[in-house]
């Protein structure tokens, strides 16, 4: 059995860590989004309800892909949005930033929240399930908590991806660094 150094266990501690964030991350997006969508079920069909301006919430159940497109696809799109989840997974383990992180388990929670409604509501089929969709800004697609995670979750990724430097990039790059403890109000030691 190999013997591991204080630098490989510290490694290991902040990828676990890290790992950890993103699934908590998660865990939270899925539950408020299939809280919200609980709750429009069980509120809002026949019943919209006009908030502000343009915003209204209005049941609205999507086959389709972002924005209902592709609905005669709703199987491949599901299988899409699986991909997308594994690939998710892999590369959380290999997240160096606070940002970085906080965007795949925005992400992550997202996809996972709307690939529910897709395994989980009644289908036409393996996959067929229809998302629940219930933020309706009446000159944008309906949309979900989910839906907004992903997108908010895809900016962070964006912005702490041009804001990084490559790997191997100047003086200790990525090395050494660890989201959960340079966190703002977490002390290193």
């Amino acid at each position: 059995m190999q013997e591991r150094g204080p630098e490989q266990a510290l490694k290991a501690s902040a990828a676990a860590r890290r790992w950890g964030l993103v699934v908590a991350l998660a865990a939270v997006v899925i539950a408020v989004d299939h809280a919200t969508k609980w709750w429009a079920l069980q509120e809002l069909p026949g019943n919209p309800i006009d908030l502000l301006w343009t915003l209204r919430l209005r049941l609205v159940f999507n086959t389709g892909a972002a924005f209902g497109l592709g609905s005669r696809y709703a199987p491949v799109i599901a299988l899409a949005a699986l991909v997308v989840v594994l690939v998710l997974v892999r590369t959380a383990r290999l997240l160096s930033t606070w940002p970085s992180v906080v965007g795949v388990g925005l992400v992550l929670g997202g996809a996972l929240g709307n690939l529910a409604d897709r395994l989980l509501r009644e289908a036409d089929g393996i996959l067929g399930g229809a998302v629940v969709d219930f933020i309706d800004l009446q000159w944008w697609p309906v949309f979900n908590v989910a839906d907004i995670a992903i997108n908010l979750g895809a900016v962070v990724i964006i912005v702490a991806s041009m804001r990084e430097p490559a790997f191997g990039d100047g003086p200790g790059a990525g090395a050494g660094q660890d989201p959960v403890e340079d966190a703002p109000g977490r002390s290193g030691s």
